[in-house]
């Protein structure tokens, strides 16, 4: 019986030096296995913050090359609102013009491009600059009554205000005959 409570003494001694022996490998193991997981962590982080990045670099380009096209939108509707052609030549020419002035409107749509709502309209500071007041007895005091440069949409981002005059509601005066009328705008509605 000494005998097997000495071997068993020495497999105890034996079993606690391995334990020993394998408590820092152990350790090592479970910070190593944190550190992964931490790292893991970290990565997804940089990838979605890179990937959000990368969209707004995106959005930020779109928008400046869009808002870069505008003036050929505002030169477009000057055009067709001062042109009357009058022979068949000038109205072939028009027609073109128009195709092409409507090619570039539904590549701007496809773009997600909207004209930002005017006449008639709520007055929106967010949405509106306000060049002008006039008082008006067909419109109420803070509606859009006539839309001097359109205003442009890119989704739900504004690109550029549009310019625009509002009523500040009913004055002492009567409409008088030739009153200015809302302007009607052609394009991205």
């Amino acid at each position: 019986m000494l005998d097997i409570e000495a071997k068993i003494g020495i497999i105890e001694k034996e079993n606690n030096e391995s334990v020993m022996k394998v408590s820092p490998s152990s350790a090592e193991i479970t910070s190593g296995k944190e550190k992964c997981i931490r790292l893991q962590v970290d990565f997804d982080n940089v990838r979605k913050r890179t990937e959000k990045e990368k969209l707004n670099i995106r959005s930020d380009a779109q928008g400046e090359v869009i808002e870069s096209l505008l003036p050929v939108v505002d030169s477009f509707e000057r055009a067709k609102q001062q042109v009357q052609p009058e022979t068949d030549k000038e109205k072939k020419i028009d027609t073109g013009y128009q195709g092409i002035y409507k090619h570039f409107a539904d590549m701007m749509r496809s773009l997600q491009v909207a004209a930002v709502p005017t006449v008639g309209k709520p007055f929106d500071p967010s949405l509106h600059e306000a060049i002008a007041r006039e008082e008006s007895p067909e419109y109420k005091e803070g509606i859009v009554i006539q839309e001097f440069r359109r205003g442009f949409l890119l989704g739900n981002r504004l690109i550029r205000p549009a310019a625009v005059k509002v009523s500040s509601g009913l004055g002492s005066k009567k409409a008088s005959v030739g009153a200015e009328q809302p302007a009607t705008t052609a394009g991205m509605d």
